[in-house]
């Protein structure tokens, strides 16, 4: 294997793109979801001013990580959080159909950014932590095309806080992307695989 970590590994997240690219990547893991409250740790978050969007996906994926490590002693954990925001406004995985039109229509035509964190953790404390930033710019939207995306996206579009996924037919809506294509389905999958290395002893 090009990594062999004497712990077990585990992807404290459900989500299903993580776990591909980690599966894609030849990594032997299992998942626990951390089951955190996101909600009021974010907004506990923002009400501090010297907080930005990027500090909040670390704080975040730190937490998860620590939390999934807490109940598997002995394994590493990694935790992972990514927020999306434009300008000064967080946005959320939307609920229903129409907030992700809103979502939509609040993002076209502009350049928003994804700040994509992951942790490592071990017995309840974070070894370590990284962050990093995609900034992807959207094509100028008309109400009719957002329509015809969201009947054919379907409710995929409720997994991502932007209401799209890049690898399907997300990639429609941009005329720019500036990032690591695996930092935007949000996992930072080349610092952690270094960092994964480092641990395992092996070659970087």
């Amino acid at each position: 294997m090009f990594v062999e970590l004497s712990l077990p590994l585990i992807l404290g997240s459900g989500s299903q793109s993580r776990s591909a690219l980690l599966s894609a990547a030849g990594l032997e893991f299992e998942t626990d979801p951390a089951a955190i409250d996101e909600d009021a740790i974010r907004k506990a978050l923002t009400r501090d001013k010297g907080i930005n969007a990027s500090d909040i996906a670390d704080v975040l994926a730190r937490a998860k990580a620590e939390t999934v490590s807490e109940r598997h002693p002995g394994a590493l954990v990694i935790g992972a959080d990514q927020v999306l925001a434009a300008g000064d406004e967080l946005f959320e995985k939307p609920q229903t159909m129409e907030q992700t039109r809103r979502t939509l229509l609040a993002l076209q035509g502009k350049t928003h950014q994804l700040h994509s964190a992951v942790a490592l953790a071990r017995e309840g404390n974070v070894l370590w932590g990284y962050v990093e930033t995609a900034h992807l710019t959207m094509r100028a939207l008309t109400p009719e095309f957002i329509g015809e995306y969201l009947a054919g996206a379907g409710e995929n579009v409720l997994q991502s806080a932007g209401a799209y996924q890049l690898e399907g037919l997300g990639v429609h809506l941009f005329e720019d992307i500036k990032g690591d294509y695996f930092t935007i389905l949000g996992l930072p999958l080349l610092a952690l695989l270094a960092e994964l290395r480092r641990q395992s002893g092996g070659a970087p």
